[in-house]
């Protein structure tokens, strides 16, 4: 699934694929699924005034949006995070992260039909 969101004044495409924990964990060494469950929940006390985002987790945030914007455009002139980062004046995590989860969630919903509302096979 593609994405384009606004950063910076500039619309930049993201892409969530089953590609994406695969390539995540090779570049970083990290489970993306239990990254991005850590940053929703620091986002989410952000949000509520209870504690800030620990700096750990806005790199981890940071590593998510490079790869995710990296996998939708391989031709990107940045090389890593940094030059991305770079790139923009501004990069707000509140804004960023709740459009990268809908992304996220998004790809990672099935499709597929549950196997108990299947109707069982007969005769054996």
């Amino acid at each position: 699934m593609e994405k384009i969101i606004r950063i910076d004044g500039r619309d930049i495409p993201f892409r969530a694929t089953a590609a994406i924990p695969r390539l995540y964990r090779i570049k970083f060494g990290r489970d993306i699924m239990q990254d991005m469950k850590d940053i929703q929940q620091a986002v989410e006390k952000a949000e509520n005034g209870e504690e800030p985002i620990p700096v750990k987790l806005l790199e981890v945030f940071e590593n998510v949006a490079y790869l995710m914007a990296r996998h939708a455009n391989p031709q990107m002139p940045e090389h890593s995070v940094e030059e991305w980062l770079d790139s923009f004046n501004t990069f707000s995590i509140y804004e960023v992260f709740p459009e990268l989860l809908e992304l996220w969630r998004a790809n990672n919903g099935t499709l597929a039909e549950s196997k108990k509302k299947r109707t069982p096979l007969t005769g054996k």
